[in-house]
């Protein structure tokens, strides 16, 4: 009898903490898209304003920033400095796949990123300034859905975890 309610408790504790680390994946992914807008953002300011060219723009960037996107964008800039006759959308989409899962975004966020990454560097500063807000758009329009769903999710993710371990603890029991 003791084994059961052990086991039990168990289970609830694993669904639970389960539920809860899919509300911080929702918080995860939003403070991601929040960042990137933040660093595209300064990208435009480097590449408009301070008249940098791509490489010094992301270099620039990426080091202000941490985490996985500021590594992206460094890595983006070593591979323009590098850059042995390759195409910079081939170099963008690249370093884009070798982002992990740690980056907070998920295949529509890096999906949408490459798409970005696809009108970038060959055009004039106009389109470029142009692109950049179009994609500055995408991301508030983004960010604006999950901030609007965060409660209900997080909300949701943490009851169904709760209430899949007890429908599972009486099932077994």
């Amino acid at each position: 009898m003791i084994v059961k309610i052990i086991g039990g408790i168990c289970v609830i504790a694993a669904t639970s903490g389960l539920g809860f680390w899919m509300a911080g994946q929702w918080k995860a992914h939003l403070l991601a898209v929040e960042q990137l807008r933040r660093m595209i953002f300064m990208l435009k300011g480097e590449i408009i304003y301070a008249n940098a060219p791509l490489e010094e723009a992301f270099y620039h960037v990426g080091r202000k920033n941490d985490g996985a996107l500021g590594r992206f964008f460094v890595a983006v800039a070593r591979r323009i400095e590098m850059q042995q006759g390759e195409a910079f959308y081939a170099m963008w989409k690249e370093e884009i796949d070798k982002l992990g899962n740690d980056s907070g975004l998920t295949g529509k966020d890096r999906q949408e990123l490459a798409g970005f990454g696809e009108h970038l560097g060959y055009l004039d500063c106009d389109m470029q300034e142009r692109t950049i807000l179009l994609y500055l758009e995408q991301l508030d329009i983004a960010i604006d859905y999950l901030r609007e769903h965060q409660r209900e999710k997080s909300h949701l993710y943490t009851s169904l975890g709760i209430m899949a371990g007890l429908f599972l603890v009486i099932v077994l029991c």
